[in-house]
């Protein structure tokens, strides 16, 4: 076969390619608030499946390093398209970035929001020992940050704060 021929038009391959990214786009977002270093083993496994399954989408009957070059240079054009319209429409950033969760306040734990968010009782213990506080009544504030670190607002003296990533896993 042909290294330079393509079997379907170009157009075809960049609009196959940006629907695919748009797609997974969206389900990254729906996903929560995580980043790439606090994915878990479970999440791995669903990022590799779903890049398995979704090359023969973007490909299609084209195996040509024409067409991959095609494809990779459209991926990286609509991720940059999207970073800039983040940076610069508050709409965009809106959609694409959640917002920050108040997880307790006054002192208490607000157990729906925990559930929603996916987090159990120790992630929580876990990220309020990391910024130096021994229990939840010790604290104002606690905070599911959009980049998935929770911040801490004492509720007496000051403490030594730190970053803590909470890892969640993927519920189906």
């Amino acid at each position: 076969m042909d290294l330079t021929t393509l079997a379907i038009p170009p157009w075809d391959l960049v609009v196959r390619s940006v629907v695919i990214y748009l797609v997974l786009l969206l389900g990254l977002r729906l996903f929560g608030k995580r980043e790439v270093g606090q994915m878990t083993l479970f999440d791995l496994v669903v990022v590799l499946l779903v890049a398995n399954a979704v090359q023969p989408a973007m490909t299609g009957p084209d195996n040509s390093l024409f067409g991959g070059l095609l494809i990779i240079g459209t991926l990286l054009s609509a991720n940059w398209v999207v970073g800039r319209l983040r940076v610069r429409s508050p709409v965009v950033r809106r959609l694409l970035e959640p917002h920050a969760t108040v997880l307790a306040t006054d002192g208490a734990w607000l157990q729906p929001v925990l559930a929603h968010q996916g987090l159990d009782q120790s992630d929580v213990d876990t990220a309020l020992r990391e910024h130096g506080f021994n229990a939840v009544s010790e604290t104002r504030l606690v905070v599911l940050e959009p980049d998935g670190s929770i911040s801490v607002v004492p509720g007496g003296q000051q403490r030594v704060r730190v970053r803590r990533r909470v890892r969640t896993i993927l519920h189906p």
